[in-house]
């Protein structure tokens, strides 16, 4: 999650799953979600190198797809993310198959009271 979110009660506590729909906006992967009150909330530090990973096959996926994330395992979770460490009231998440890290910003709070140890995500195209 991007570079300004801030830290803000999330919304849904009991609901373990999530739904974003990202989409390339001016060369940035962004995100859309207004009952979190986050518009073109960008993806910045490694993150935009994981989407474009993850979505090698979806077609058009700059023009949006969905991905579906919790901090519990759930049937169709493809990724694996690991916490790795805070920076800047964010947290870096590894993705051991890649090798890569990328950094959640303090918008991950919108979603979690803590930074999960792990986030398991499934992205598709956008119905």
């Amino acid at each position: 999650m991007g570079l300004f979110g801030s830290r803000k009660k999330k919304l849904g506590t009991s609901n373990q799953l999530f739904v974003i729909h990202p989409y390339l906006d001016q060369g940035t992967w962004v995100f859309d979600d207004p009952a979190r009150d986050l518009v073109k909330e960008p993806f910045v530090m490694g993150i935009p190198e994981m989407i474009e990973k993850a979505t090698i096959g979806i077609p058009n996926a700059d023009r949006g797809f969905t991905a579906v994330f919790s901090a519990q395992p759930f049937p169709g979770a493809t990724l694996e993310l690991q916490r790795v460490r805070e920076e800047h009231g964010g947290w870096w998440y590894g993705w051991a198959n890649t090798k890569q890290e990328g950094w959640l910003c303090p918008a991950l709070f919108r979603y979690f009271d803590d930074a999960p140890e792990r986030i398991f995500v499934h992205v598709k195209p956008r119905s």
